[in-house]
């Protein structure tokens, strides 16, 4: 079982911290445990009951009639709400109570849902996105287990799948767009959703996927000729050896435009070469894509 700071807290529940102090001294929301030096420490159960709490609280339900609830009410107002609000927010907090429990079940039927309901891309970029930035903060301290991220990553791995296999083929004489990881990066989420964009924006996709050794990118660009490269750096290389491989890429494939996305690029002031650019979002991917497409 996870421990969570009252800071980590807030940045979980979007609730401020003195808020969580005063909802625990006047109403007795959670019963932190505290440490020898009175620091307070949060279970998963405080974690997922502030998240439902805040979503009741932000859509207007009083915090003294909230404070009555019992687990099962809270559950059954929480469920009741998803059904009549479309707002991204409402829907991000549920997978992260999902998350925290391991339900897979819970987990896929919310997906399932808000695709159903949003569209397939919509979701993935309003919810799923902003779902991955929000536990990013569990990462960061240690408080997502492997058996967590390994949850996450293979159940949305799947619905991002599916999707492009739905989509048709690319005529022959379409522009080509190689998508690649870094050798030695297995973090690929973003590319594969990259994946589906360029496939659906009607370019030949090549996914090579996970750990390319830069030897096949290179045969690549010089047999095939590609409109453009598509990478993503989240891990590796790392941050102090990210500006040298992206200097070379460009400098190796100077007719080639390589756009870069991952959180490795938002660590560093890169100098960026004249055919490289830095996508912050997928939105920003979605943009070139058109402007590739009409060259």
């Amino acid at each position: 079982m996870a421990q969570y700071s009252i800071k980590e807290l807030e940045e979980l529940s979007g609730i401020k911290a003195h808020t969580i102090r005063i909802w625990e001294k006047r109403y007795g929301i959670v019963a932190p445990k505290r440490t020898s030096t009175n620091i307070r420490l949060y279970s998963d159960e405080d974690l997922k009951k502030i998240i439902k709490v805040s979503l009741l609280n932000n859509h207007g339900v009083k915090i003294s009639k909230i404070a009555k609830l019992n687990s099962t009410e809270l559950s059954h107002k929480v469920s009741e709400l998803s059904e009549s609000q479309p707002h991204p927010d409402l829907h991000i907090d549920r997978l992260v109570v999902a998350m925290v429990d391991l339900d897979e079940e819970q987990f896929d039927a919310i997906v399932n849902e808000l695709i159903h309901r949003f569209g397939f891309e919509k979701t993935i970029l309003e919810i799923v996105y902003p779902f991955l930035e929000k536990i990013g903060v569990l990462w960061l301290t240690g408080h997502i287990t492997p058996v967590q991220e390994h949850f996450i990553t293979n159940l949305l791995r799947q619905k991002i799948l599916v999707a492009i296999d739905t989509l048709p083929p690319a005529g022959k004489a379409a522009p080509r767009i190689i998508l690649f990881l870094p050798d030695e990066e297995l973090h690929e989420l973003g590319l594969l959703f990259s994946y589906y964009l360029v496939k659906k924006a009607g370019f030949r996709a090549y996914y090579m996927g996970q750990r390319t050794p830069y030897k096949d990118v290179v045969w690549f660009c010089q047999n095939l000729r590609p409109a453009a490269m598509i990478t993503s750096i989240t891990t590796s290389p790392a941050p102090n050896l990210v500006e040298a491989y992206l200097q070379k890429l460009c400098k190796d494939h100077p007719g080639i435009p390589v756009l870069a996305a991952g959180q490795n690029l938002t660590k560093i002031a890169l100098r960026i070469p004249q055919n490289l650019q830095i996508l912050e979002n997928p939105q920003q991917l979605k943009g070139r894509l058109e402007s590739l497409k009409a060259v």
